[in-house]
C-alpha cells in the first residue's frame, strides 16, 4: 500500500525516534509498504518519520542511482534502531533532496565514511562501515530517525532564500507526483 509522505513542518519529523522490538505490530508490512511509497515517489531513502512514525526505522534502495555510480547496484537495505558510531574522513558536498522537502535540493557537507550498526528486517545484527554515496544516503535516513532534516544542514545563506518556501510547505502548500500528508494533519 501506497502511504503518504509526511511534509516539512509536520511535527513528528522533528522527533527522536524510538526503538522498536522484533514484536513490533504490522513490522513486514509496513516495511512493504515503505518500499513500494518510496519506490512510487522515486526515492532512494524513506524513514518511519516520513510516513509519520517516530521509530528508529529506515529503508534504503540505492539502484536508480546505479547507473551513475555502478557501486550502488544491490544497495537495498532495512535499518532498525541503527546507531551511527563513528563519522570520519573527509567532509564533502553533495546535492540532496528528500521526499518530505519536495521540490527542494541543495548541497549538504557530509563526513565520507560511517561506522554503523543495525536490525534489518530479519532481525539479523549488522556492524558495517559504509563509505561514499552509500554512507551519504544513510546519514540522511539516519538523520530523520534522529530528527534532523537535511534543510538543517545548508548554508545559512541557503536557509535565509529557502524560508518562504520551507514557511508555505509548513502550511500545506507543496505539491508533489506522489501522495502528501499536510503537516497540519496528523495521523491516529
Amino acid at each position: 500500500m501506497i502511504l503518504p509522505v509526511t511534509v516539512y513542518g509536520n511535527p513528528v519529523l522533528r522527533k527522536k525516534g524510538v526503538e522498536i522490538d522484533k514484536n513490533y505490530e504490522g513490522l513486514q508490512e509496513l516495511i512493504e509498504n515503505m518500499f513500494e511509497t518510496m519506490h512510487t515517489a522515486d526515492g532512494v531513502g524513506l524513514a518511519a518519520h516520513q510516513i509519520d512514525r517516530a521509530i528508529r526505522l529506515f529503508i534504503i534502495d540505492a539502484n536508480p542511482m546505479a547507473e551513475d555510480d555502478p557501486s550502488l547496484f544491490g544497495f537495498k537495505k532495512v535499518f532498525i534502531n541503527a546507531e551511527i558510531l563513528e563519522k570520519e574522513g573527509e567532509v564533502w558536498s553533495f546535492n540532496e533532496g528528500c521526499l518530505s522537502v519536495p521540490g527542494i535540493r541543495e548541497d549538504v557537507n557530509r563526513p565520507e565514511k560511517i561506522h554503523i550498526q543495525y536490525y534489518d528486517e530479519n532481525w539479523e545484527f549488522h556492524d558495517e562501515i559504509l563509505d561514499g554515496v552509500r554512507a551519504r544516503i544513510v546519514q540522511h535516513e539516519y538523520d530523520h530517525i534522529e530528527g534532523i532534516m537535511f534543510t538543517d544542514k545548508i548554508a545559512p545563506i541557503r536557509k535565509r532564500m529557502l524560508k518562504g518556501k520551507l514557511t508555505a510547505m509548513g502550511k500545506g502548500k507543496v505539491e508533489a507526483a506522489y501522495r502528501l500528508k499536510s503537516p497540519k494533519k496528523r495521523m491516529a
